[in-house]
């Protein structure tokens, strides 16, 4: 009776794998969704929808754009770690949903580096630390004297994480302490400096410029070690007394684990594609965004490499997960 049973299930198997094969290859059939795990209108979502309009004439399917914020990116990045991995789901994850959460949050409900398959890197850009017209600091080095003569009185506001850890290693460095103010996005964020319920923010480069080019809010520094190329008049916190700070934005494309390996392929050949195009490099240098595709092996080992890096950052300036 076993032996028939087991004969049974071999013959299953041997049917089904042909079956799973040819839905593999006639991927996509349907529409995909892309999960970001911000808010409409900051860097995360503006390079997914760039991304997802360009994926979408490529691999001849709708790419619907999913916003579901919150948590600094945790509850979307959860809810693509427990989608069908059949894929269906995208994830545009980020520095903080990918490399920052699992060093300051306690108890994360995904894993970056179990509950996902890499697909591909996709935009690296800086930031911006710009402060409210009315703050007196016309310098990184004021801002940071003023900071000193004002403790904890200063309020700066972050999207994510990420930019907490960021402003927390800026801080350990210039020996300063403000007022943290968290948000769920850029936009609520700059909206609340250029109101002045904020002095000070920490931003991507493409959510914070456009205030800073209209004049509603002052540019101090630029994160990167280079200058920004679209506004180079903006120095660089290193340039102004602080070796070693260089920190990017950066996001890039996972899918729910265990994704069959001829998709994920296939959505690496495609992404590539669409990141080499005129029109997306175009679009992205408008917020000094640079396309940056990989493989996914080489995304998975910037992931781990992004954790490790952190984790330092952390207990440097006595951050712990909460």
């Amino acid at each position: 009776m076993l032996k028939r049973l087991s004969r049974i299930a071999l013959v299953a198997v041997a049917l089904c794998a042909p079956l799973a094969a040819a839905a593999q290859s006639d991927w996509p059939t349907r529409p995909l969704r892309m999960i970001v795990p911000f808010p409409p209108g900051g860097v995360t979502d503006i390079v997914a929808r760039a991304v997802g309009a360009k994926l979408a004439t490529e691999l001849g399917q709708q790419v619907v754009i999913d916003n579901k914020p919150g948590a600094s990116g945790a509850i979307g990045a959860e809810l693509g770690a427990k989608a069908a991995p059949d894929g269906y789901t995208l994830i545009m994850g980020n520095i903080s949903t990918l490399a920052i959460n699992p060093v300051t949050f306690a108890k994360l409900p995904y894993d970056p580096l179990t509950s996902f398959d890499p697909v591909s890197m996709v935009a690296v850009q800086p930031l911006l630390i710009a402060v409210h017209p009315e703050v007196p600091a016309k310098t990184l080095g004021e801002l940071v004297q003023l900071a000193k003569s004002r403790p904890g009185q200063l309020s700066y506001g972050t999207a994510g994480s990420s930019i907490h850890l960021a402003v927390e290693q800026f801080s350990s460095l210039a020996g300063i302490r403000m007022n943290h103010v968290p948000y769920k996005g850029s936009a609520p964020a700059v909206s609340d400096l250029v109101g002045g319920q904020i002095q000070v923010l920490f931003d991507p480069f493409s959510s914070l410029y456009p205030q800073v080019s209209g004049g509603k809010v002052r540019a101090l520094a630029i994160s990167t070690e280079k200058r920004s190329t679209v506004a180079p008049t903006i120095p660089t916190v290193a340039e102004q007394g602080y070796a070693g700070f260089d920190v990017s934005s950066w996001q890039g494309i996972v899918v729910p684990a265990g994704t069959p390996r001829p998709i994920v392929q296939r959505l690496n050949r495609e992404l590539t594609k669409v990141l080499a195009s005129s029109d997306i490099r175009e679009k992205f240098a408008q917020f000094s965004a640079v396309p940056s595709a990989t493989t996914p092996e080489q995304f998975g080992q910037t992931i781990r490499e992004e954790i490790t890096r952190w984790q330092k950052v952390a207990q440097t300036a006595g951050v712990k997960p909460e």
